[in-house]
């Protein structure tokens, strides 16, 4: 199921747990609804990340969540967002959404074409502090600014235009094609987890699949390319 070194463990996509019904198709990286895996709890504040795929003119009704922080990032379609605050958006590939639940926020994510279908993962982190008053931001990050390069989208600073996320962590997104390279390192008293949302990619020499993760504990410098193409989302977390 996993492979170990120092501090580096392989999470392969094959042991996600899966829901399928006829409007979903979700594959829970984390225990999640019916999966329930104790190994399978979270890492350090991550808490859910599905990979859901939805079929057109389907979704979620409205519901509530409490002190979360919730990230919405579309991969292919495009997703219609509500919510108790009055907003209201459809998100799109490039885009990254968060919602922070705080004392409480209700919402509906339906896809947003009677045609095609809309492929996301969401993303649930613990929040540094209880009781936030919920709030919604969405930006924009171009392909063009992801290509060959680790781009940060969500950022407890904010800085270099990201989201703000309630939470010690810096969230970058990278796409790739054959033949770019791009490196990281991971602190000592700090912690990453790798998610290949889309195509392939290679971490360390070892490759890797959509769905397929890499989980680092401590000290790392990680390799990261490809063979062919593919979308990478990288966590540097506390």
């Amino acid at each position: 199921m996993s492979q170990n070194t120092k501090t580096l463990v392989v999470h392969h996509g094959k042991s996600r747990g899966h829901t399928k019904i006829s409007w979903l198709d979700s594959y829970h990286t984390f225990s999640f609804g019916n999966f329930y895996d104790p190994n399978y709890m979270g890492f350090r504040s991550l808490r859910v990340i599905n990979d859901d795929t939805v079929v057109p003119g389907a979704g979620f009704g409205t519901h509530g969540h409490r002190d979360m922080e919730i990230l919405t990032y579309v991969l292919s379609g495009a997703l219609e967002h509500k919510d108790s605050l009055g907003t209201g958006s459809v998100i799109r590939p490039g885009d990254a959404q968060i919602m922070s639940a705080g004392t409480g926020i209700t919402h509906s994510e339906y896809n947003h074409s009677q045609t095609e279908p809309v492929h996301f993962l969401q993303i649930w982190m613990l929040p540094n502090q209880q009781g936030l008053k919920p709030r919604y931001e969405q930006k924009n990050f171009s392909a063009e600014e992801k290509r060959g390069k680790l781009r940060l989208i969500a950022a407890k600073d904010a800085r270099d235009g990201a989201v703000k996320v309630y939470q010690d962590l810096d969230l970058y997104a990278s796409i790739l094609e054959k033949g770019d390279v791009v490196n990281f390192s991971v602190k000592s008293d700090r912690y990453a987890w790798l998610h290949v949302a889309q195509g392939v990619a290679t971490v360390n020499g070892k490759e890797l699949t959509a769905g397929d993760a890499v989980q680092v504990s401590g000290e790392e410098t990680l390799e990261i390319s490809t063979n062919a193409s593919g979308e990478i989302l990288l966590f540097d977390l506390a």
